[in-house]
């Protein structure tokens, strides 16, 4: 914040310089950005701070704030200024306005005063003078008395032309869908119904804790004054600045909280003040609509844990001299130090935040530090090693990790989402064309290939690990999980693709949980919405699960042209299998026998069907059975396919010969032929 050192010492029984109020602000919790020498109207001098302001500390965005704090710095005494406006006159402010505050939750508190017959005209020199230094132009004296006292309480003000507000009354509401506004720097908007506005019995006249209206502005031929001072919630100012694109001093204010004892200060202030330069009346009393005054926050604080916390020792005392500094009204009372906290320091509502002041007050360059710090080692968490693994492996096989957004278009997101569900919607300006949560990664992925597609990328494998979200049964429901997405190369078989696929997934089973994990793993065929052909992926009887070849009519939803197959897994099962189960065995000495076999069944026959007819067979020896291949295609007649697989054979206590291997095959051969779902015929063999 812009801050004139010799505002500053309008508010100090003795004056400071620019260098010591530099020194002393930075050193309590306030640094200087930056500084510059002026010369202002009529030949005056100043010299203009640039404070920097934490978000937290909204009371220090005024030169009165910072005066305390640089009183409280230095043990000077703040002299506050003169509030109290000459006798008012005339009717009371109630017969000659109204104000109806329907939201309370928005504007807790607005009021306003009346003064009548004033003379709107240029500033005295003192007001223009102030007001140049921290960069504001003036625009005319009742103008620059809500700007003035804006900078130096800290509180917000707006002036209306009474005469221009319909039947000369406010209304502080919602916006009506499609009202418009157009504010005092000329700039047109489009309201909606989130946003709080000021307006008189006809329309908008300002937007509440923005910017006014153009249509009830202070000009020359303006002779009563409404004045607001008010409290809004600064939630709603900041959505509603945002949205609109139009910021303000006021908005910056009350979207970091404002003193709410300061509404009717500020409001006395300004009176006293146009009064003073423009004359005129002030009516009896202040209309007031809101919540009453806040009773004041008690909170205490134990001497020995600021000791502890900041590694001094402080008398209980001393401390309590430092809290009386910053206006708390320490009690010094057994093992605790009891304090009411002022109105406008909305930051302090734990025991810590006086530690914290007590500690800015000391000195932080007097709090001990050490010279070397100790540090526990300790193991990798399980489930971030899980995650380390999970992109090692899937990097190893090809696949890109991708970040995406979490937000999808209505008509993707919900081509993913079950019938027993319920969209999670977000009802935000900023997400039109996309204000779904997505219930499943696929459509984030699918986006992300088309942006690739559009650039001439091919042959991509993806993967992305992140949340969806859904609703379900009236409740909100948030998943992990792990997506996977990759192309069938131009010209290639998308059973090979998708081989590749659920080898993919092996191995990352097997390396987060062991082999034994992986011998678990079983692959069901099973109807899937938006895949062609898919198989639910099983871990024993626990669903982690789907794999498949992606259907047309989902690709052709993304304006994709290549086949892709894509699995989406549940991520927190796959980390739980973590750390994988090994055991180690010695190499073995002696060489293995291998005999490849192509058998041919009906389409209907699937993998694990021939693996299990093989081992129950108990051939003497087998060590391993392996798929290697399925052939569709002449001279295998329509209906059936031809599957390959390797079987190894091992002694581990001499060298196998092959004539001990033989009648372990034909074994197998004839198991094959006769087992019930299978009855295989022989197609070659080696």
């Amino acid at each position: 914040m812009k801050t004139s050192v010799a505002w500053l010492n309008d508010y100090l029984d003795r004056p400071c310089d620019a260098d010591e109020a530099e020194q002393r602000l930075t050193a309590v919790g306030f640094p200087s950005d930056g500084r510059d020498d002026l010369t202002l109207a009529g030949g005056a001098a100043d010299t203009v701070l640039d404070i920097e302001i934490t978000s937290n500390r909204g009371d220090c965005l005024s030169h009165v704030g910072l005066a305390r704090e640089l009183a409280a710095a230095t043990g000077r005494a703040l002299a506050t200024p003169a509030l109290e406006p000459a006798d008012a006159a005339g009717p009371e402010a109630a017969s000659l306005t109204s104000v109806a505050n329907q939201p309370h939750d928005l504007c807790p508190l607005y009021t306003a005063r009346v003064l009548r017959g004033v003379t709107v005209g240029p500033s005295p020199d003192w007001l223009v003078r102030r007001l140049e230094a921290v960069g504001l132009r003036s625009v005319n004296n009742v103008v620059d008395v809500t700007n003035y006292v804006l900078f130096e309480l800290g509180q917000p003000l707006h002036a209306f032309d009474l005469a221009k507000l319909a039947e000369r009354r406010i209304v502080v509401r919602t916006a009506r869908a499609g009202e418009r506004f157009v504010a005092i720097d000329g700039t047109r908007h489009e309201l909606n119904e989130d946003m709080l506005v000021i307006a008189d019995a006809a329309r908008p006249v300002a937007v509440a804790g923005v910017m006014g209206g153009i249509d009830t502005e202070v000009g020359p031929d303006t002779r009563d004054i409404l004045l607001e001072s008010a409290i809004f919630d600064p939630l709603s100012v900041r959505s509603t600045s945002r949205a609109l694109k139009l910021a303000s001093d006021s908005s910056f204010r009350f979207e970091r909280g404002v003193d709410p004892l300061g509404v009717d200060r500020a409001s006395r202030r300004a009176a006293r003040l146009i009064l003073e330069t423009a004359g005129g009346e002030l009516a009896r009393g202040v209309v007031r609509a809101g919540q009453d005054d806040p009773a004041p926050l008690e909170v205490s604080l134990r001497p020995a844990r600021t000791n502890a916390l900041l590694g001094v020792d402080l008398a209980a005392e001393q401390q309590a001299a430092y809290l009386e500094r910053l206006g708390l009204l320490p009690r010094v009372a057994g093992g605790t130090i009891a304090c009411t906290v002022p109105s406008h320091r909305l930051d302090l509502k734990r025991e810590v935040d006086l530690v914290e002041e007590v500690a800015r007050l000391h000195g932080l360059d007097q709090v001990p530090t050490r010279d070397k710090i100790e540090i526990e080692a300790r193991p990798m968490q399980p489930a971030v090693a899980a995650r380390q693994m999970l992109g090692r492996v899937l990097a190893a096989h090809g696949y890109h990790e991708t970040i995406t957004f979490s937000f999808v278009r209505i008509k993707h997101g919900g081509a993913f989402l079950d019938e027993a569900s319920e969209p999670v919607m977000v009802d935000d300006e900023r997400r039109k064309a996309e204000p779904m949560l997505r219930p499943s990664l696929l459509p984030s992925l699918l986006a992300c290939r088309k942006a690739n597609q559009d650039r001439g990328n091919t042959n991509l494998r993806l993967y992305e690990a992140a949340a969806t979200w859904r609703r379900h049964g009236g409740r909100f429901l948030e998943q992990q999980r792990l997506a996977l997405l990759a192309d069938v190369p131009a010209g290639g078989d998308a059973q090979h693709a998708l081989r590749e696929l659920r080898g993919s997934v092996e191995e990352l089973i097997e390396q987060l949980g062991g082999p034994d994990t992986a011998s678990r793993l079983h692959i069901d065929p099973a109807e899937m919405p938006n895949f062609a052909a898919a198989g639910q992926v099983r871990l024993g009887e626990q669903v982690l699960g789907v794999l498949g070849v992606l259907a047309p009519d989902t690709r052709e939803l993304f304006d994709l042209k290549a086949e892709l197959v894509a699995a989406e897994l549940e991520l927190d099962a796959l980390i739980g299998l973590y750390p994988p189960a090994r055991q180690a065995a010695q190499q073995p000495r002696y060489p293995a026998i291998e005999r490849d076999l192509s058998i041919v069944v009906d389409e209907s026959v699937r993998w694990r069907q021939i693996e299990q007819a093989v081992r129950d067979t108990r051939p003497a020896m087998l060590e391993a059975v392996r798929f290697l291949d399925t052939y569709r295609g002449k001279p295998i007649e329509p209906g059936r396919k031809s599957v390959s697989f390797r079987m190894v054979f091992r002694d581990p206590e001499r060298t196998l010969r092959h004539e001990q291997v033989d009648p372990q095959v034909s074994a197998v051969v004839e198991a094959l032929g006769k087992a019930e779902h299978i009855e295989a015929e022989l197609r070659g063999g080696a």
